[in-house]
């Protein structure tokens, strides 16, 4: 068991990678249409969704690095938290029916990132390593 313990940091960093890689596509669907224009966002976009596809994006892209990633997954929690009551949680109260699993998930990673840390794997981590 204490094997596994010397990964966690690793594994950290790859739960990081992957979540940011599947948040920025959904900015990436939004803004580009790539890889296809996302279900049901209204062409062009309204400022409020604009701004959510950049931070996606963006935020996405800085995780990825992990860089600056305690404030920025702080952030990108609370974009999820609104994105979940503004679009989700008006449709019923189950999130399986309401369609905002994925909005619920990301919160949480991210909040769990705030407080957890970027992991080995990060520029967050290299800069801390400087003398």
């Amino acid at each position: 068991m204490e094997r596994l313990y010397v990964w966690t940091p690793r594994v950290l960093s790859l739960l990081r990678v992957i979540a940011a890689l599947l948040f920025m596509e959904h900015g990436l669907m939004k803004l580009f249409h790539f890889p296809a224009p996302q279900h049901g966002a209204p062409d062009p976009l309204p400022p409020m969704l604009l701004a959510a596809a950049w931070l996606e994006v963006v935020g996405g892209g800085l995780l990825v690095l992990g860089l600056f990633t305690r404030p920025v997954a702080f952030v990108l929690s609370g974009q999820m938290a609104v994105a979940y009551f503004i679009a989700h949680a008006s449709q019923g109260f189950w999130p399986a029916l309401n369609g905002g699993e994925a909005a619920i998930l990301f919160c949480f990673v991210f909040l769990y990132l705030v407080f957890a840390g970027p992991g080995e794997w990060s520029v967050d981590a290299q800069v801390r390593k400087r003398p």
